[in-house]
């Protein structure tokens, strides 16, 4: 297993849609594993393939306190949504520093793939409802500074920009 490196906003990558995967096999395991290393590595809840530079419909989540409950997530598709919503404060790993109320569904239903290729679907609420929404974001190119108005968009990228340069120096 190795660390892989993320991909911090502005990169023009993590705007783009990623490509759903059609093989699986070690190969996707082993890039899998190092997925779960890195997030676990920089104590995220989540990490989308696109954060660490591929443009693979893959996912990676686990909201347990312990950091022992990983779900991986392969070509995703929320098929419901409640109508009720629910704001919360949302981080991102690709936007190192800054954080933003969100307001999203309460509820999603998904259906995915395991590392297997297995088929399975999958009713959400809480952190784990937010984290599939956000991480399931990633993957059509949207980001977090899209559910925000621009003036909180430009906020947050100012802060990432000034907690990238503290890391430089």
């Amino acid at each position: 297993m190795s660390l892989l490196k993320i991909v911090e906003s502005p990169s023009e990558i993590l705007r783009q849609k990623s490509l759903e995967v059609s093989v699986f096999g070690a190969e996707l395991q082993s890039f899998i594993e190092d997925m779960l290393e890195t997030m676990y590595h920089e104590e995220g809840a989540g990490l989308a393939a696109v954060q660490v530079g591929q443009l693979k419909r893959i996912f990676i989540v686990d909201i347990s306190s312990e950091g022992n409950s990983p779900i991986v997530f392969i070509n995703p598709e929320i098929i419901s949504a409640s109508e009720k919503t629910i704001c919360f404060s949302e981080g991102c790993l690709s936007f190192p520093g800054g954080r933003l109320l969100i307001d999203r569904p309460e509820v999603v239903s998904v259906k995915y793939q395991d590392a297997m290729g297995n088929v399975n679907e999958m009713t959400a609420d809480g952190w784990l409802s937010r984290a599939i929404q956000h991480e399931s974001d990633h993957l059509n190119g949207v980001l977090l500074v899209d559910h925000v108005s621009k003036l909180k968009a430009e906020m947050l990228n100012k802060k990432v920009q000034k907690h990238q340069k503290q890391k430089e120096e």
